[in-house]
């Protein structure tokens, strides 16, 4: 089988869906399929690589506009590479991708992977809501992270007999306790004096809510904050930080490699995200900390965030853009050792049982299967 698989971005670029289609090229490869990536460069140069055994195109980048990468010859190479696989597998939303979808595929079956919904750019989502109500139509089927989503989504629901659940899946192995990860651990915890540390991970993007959980720090007394990752939210926040006082309670780490962030992970007491819209469908990181037996700490969004982040159960949930809420639940937990090590076995035992990758790629052959005998 040759499956195709188009995004907007690939690694080394990090964000969640960017490790999510990383890890399902990887596994399908492994399961001898054919899969191939097409996504934008970050420059104007088309590139052919392989990373981990995977051939990725990347086409040159002409601009960026609304964080959507502009490509025209990603339009060219769609049609050059859909014709010669039997699955082209998109994931949404990138506009572009659509459009290229819509002109220029020619794969024997169309699939989709919906990530989220557009939230904030209100005027083009208007415009862009025909587009994929078209592209929806045409693919064979439709797979989503999480069922909650599926009934939030109101693109989703006029589609759901389409859609089939698959959760997104982890190498467990990626986030062993080695012993050479455990030093640089501790390292970081010296660091900060012993302080109690709460960790975020992610792109800085406006839906992450990094902005409350800076405020919130004023209600906590002892804890030191860690950000790890950057985006276009990097330097209002940074600003935020300084104007609020609160330089000496955070520290922002900026793009960490992946072993940098699994010392941080084991070095920290408890993994916050603090996201705000709907455009968290689900946040991988939280099955990532998870994994690394972190209790987690979450927002209610009407999405996936709590689907993989059980209340009471793996952490906590509380409303979003609400400082005084999560500072409180960040106190209860800093609070209680014990209830913290109870959370981080049940996250650990969760994802081993849900969202594995070796679960992902089953489901998605399957998913693959189903498509092709349409």
């Amino acid at each position: 089988m040759r499956v195709l698989l188009l995004y907007k971005d690939f690694y080394p670029v990090l964000g969640g869906i960017e490790n999510h289609i990383r890890a399902l090229a990887k596994g399908l490869r492994a399961e001898c399929v054919d899969a191939r990536v097409l996504v934008t460069n970050t420059g104007p140069r088309t590139v052919r690589q392989t990373i981990d055994r995977v051939p990725v195109t990347k086409t040159g980048r002409q601009a960026n506009v609304l964080s959507t990468p502009i490509s025209l010859s990603f339009f060219a190479e769609a049609w050059r590479q859909s014709r010669r696989v039997d699955i082209a597998h998109l994931h949404a939303p990138y506009p572009p991708g659509e459009v290229a979808q819509l002109l220029m595929g020619r794969s024997k079956r169309f699939v989709m992977t919906y990530h989220s919904d557009i939230v904030r750019q209100k005027v083009t989502g208007t415009l862009y809501a025909p587009l994929l109500q078209l592209v929806l139509q045409r693919a064979a089927l439709i797979a989503v992270s999480s069922p909650i989503y599926i009934e939030s989504s109101a693109f989703l629901r006029r589609v759901r007999d389409k859609c089939r659940v698959i959760h997104y899946g982890i190498g467990m192995e990626r986030f062993q306790r080695t012993p050479e990860i455990e030093p640089e651990a501790q390292l970081l915890r010296r660091r900060f004096n012993g302080r109690p540390l709460l960790l975020f991970i992610g792109r800085l993007r406006h839906y992450k809510g990094v902005d409350v959980l800076i405020r919130a720090m004023h209600r906590l007394q002892n804890a030191h904050l860690l950000i790890i990752g950057i985006g276009p939210m990097q330097e209002a926040w940074q600003q935020l930080a300084r104007a609020e006082g609160l330089t000496d309670k955070l520290t922002f780490l900026g793009e960490s490699s992946e072993r940098e962030a699994l010392a941080a992970r084991y070095a920290a007491d408890v993994f916050v995200l603090p996201s705000t819209n709907r455009a968290e469908t689900l946040g991988i990181v939280q099955i990532e900390a998870m994994a690394c037996g972190l209790p987690v700490i979450c927002t209610e969004l009407g999405t996936g965030t709590s689907y993989v982040n059980r209340h009471e159960e793996t952490g906590l949930v509380v409303a979003p853009n609400h400082p005084e809420a999560l500072a409180t639940a960040i106190n209860c937990l800093l609070a209680d050792p014990e209830r913290r090590a109870q959370m981080g076995a049940a996250g650990l035992r969760r994802v081993q049982k849900e969202f594995s990758s070796e679960t992902m790629i089953r489901k998605t052959l399957s998913f693959y299967a189903e498509a092709i005998l349409q």
